[in-house]
């Protein structure tokens, strides 16, 4: 895969297609390889560049000595797409939709399109007075942040995976995949910074000069659930769509079912 190199980080990425450029930001712990479908949907007329986010692939590991931040992990889509002239999409799950939507924001008019599937911007329900689901994701940052701190990776990574993944799905998993989920969640520790050091209000992202799709699956979780609603609430100017198939992994599980709508959107600025 290419790299590219800035003060402080190197980024690693893939580069198909041609046409305008489309960055794609992945979740916590899948990396840029969770897009491999989506890739194939629009390299036949977007350049689709897909990073690896700190500590994901050969990208930079965060340092550990300062708290992370989302302007931080901007920087990486930011540095892939530094040298295009022409506008730049985005598109983004999960963690990776709050990192693109900063993305956008440092863009400023050369952001063309961006896609949301179920981001995770969780200070904004804290702003908003969304008390039960705030306190919902600070139940699932409590404990990356306890049991990363100790090392005791696999605890972590059976919550993670029954709160994401969905109930069941860690005693569902082979004991190799277990392993492979556990080791791709260590980057998460250093992602739950972003939130905390994160207090952009939402009326800045609705300024974006980008024109905003965001997705959520019918099953979901309060917590991303209640952004989407928050997002539809204050941003009525946006597009919103739900999918019925899947649920927060739906982008992994159920391609079928999210990436047409992804590529109807940055076609046409139309989730339909």
């Amino acid at each position: 895969m290419p790299r590219r190199s800035k003060p402080g980080f190197t980024v690693d990425y893939t580069d198909d297609g041609a046409g305008e450029a489309v960055v794609l930001v992945h979740s916590s712990i899948s990396g840029n390889r969770q897009w491999r479908a989506l890739i194939d949907t629009l390299k036949d007329r977007y350049r689709v560049l897909a990073i690896n986010l700190y500590g994901y692939g050969e990208t930079t590991r965060w340092p550990g000595d300062r708290p992370q931040t989302l302007a931080a992990q901007a920087e990486l889509a930011l540095a892939v797409c530094e040298d295009i002239a022409g506008p730049v999409h985005l598109v983004g799950h999960s963690f990776g939709g709050s990192v693109a939507l900063k993305a956008a924001a440092a863009l400023g008019p050369r952001a063309g399109r961006v896609v949301l599937f179920e981001p995770n911007p969780f200070y904004l329900l804290k702003q908003h007075g969304r008390t039960d689901a705030h306190e919902e994701s600070l139940v699932m940052r409590n404990c990356i942040k306890r049991f990363g701190a100790t090392g005791e990776w696999a605890r972590a990574a059976e919550v993670f995976a029954e709160y994401w993944v969905g109930d069941g799905a860690w005693a569902a998993m082979p004991e190799k995949r277990r392993t492979a989920f556990t080791a791709s969640l260590m980057p998460n520790f250093h992602e739950w910074d972003s939130m905390d050091h994160e207090d952009t209000d939402i009326d800045t992202w609705k300024r974006l000069a980008a024109g905003v799709l965001v997705m959520r699956a019918a099953r979901t979780r309060r917590s991303v659930g209640e952004i989407f609603d928050l997002f539809r609430e204050q941003c009525p100017h946006w597009s919103f769509k739900e999918v019925h198939e899947g649920g927060h992994m739906a982008p992994l599980t159920h391609p079928e079912a999210v990436n047409p709508v992804i590529g109807r959107f940055l076609d046409t600025g139309r989730p339909d």
